[in-house]
């Protein structure tokens, strides 16, 4: 994935300061064997996990970074936040709700991939709120619990060519 959906900035041009200052915070995970396996799964609309999960990471970077708060973890979330593997439309993979169930996983498996704070594992685990009943400790978790709902609309609105030419206008003013 050379960018989020509806960001000019390619993310692997060492020239632009944005894209490098991005990838100092996740060179460490980005090209994991675990998060690019997220590639082999759906998430919205013909998006798979993985461009969905550097939508929301890049998006949450760049929010954090604009106000000042830590976009390093910020973006580190956003990435693993949906670390799972299954089919989440599927009924018989599911132990409960998936929206309460699948933080915990991806929780767990983060683990497996780097050494995660206490922002990014909260960020991870309740990013689903208010769907689930914790909200976020920490402004970090509310801005990727935001910006994951924003790039699923985006992701699931896209199929409608003028939705999606409006959705991406949006982003990239950002």
């Amino acid at each position: 994935m050379r960018r989020a959906i509806g960001s000019k900035v390619n993310l692997h041009n060492a020239s632009n300061e944005l894209a490098r200052l991005y990838m100092d915070c996740v060179s460490d995970i980005i090209d994991s064997d675990k998060i690019n396996k997220l590639d082999n799964w759906e998430q919205h609309n013909h998006t798979s996990r993985l461009q969905h999960s550097i939508n929301v990471s890049y998006y949450s970077f760049i929010v954090c970074l604009k106000m000042g708060w830590d976009y390093r973890s910020a973006a580190r979330a956003g990435l693993l936040h949906d670390l799972y593997f299954y089919d989440w439309r599927v009924k018989k993979f599911l132990r409960s709700n998936h929206a309460a169930w699948h933080p915990r996983i991806a929780v767990d498996n983060a683990k497996k991939v780097c050494e995660i704070n206490a922002i990014e594992e909260d960020s991870i685990r309740r990013h689903m709120w208010p769907c689930t009943l914790l909200p976020p400790r920490y402004k970090e978790g509310y801005v990727l619990t935001f910006a994951d709902k924003i790039c699923a609309i985006f992701e699931v609105f896209t199929k409608d060519e003028a939705v999606g030419e409006k959705c991406k206008g949006v982003l990239e003013k950002i």
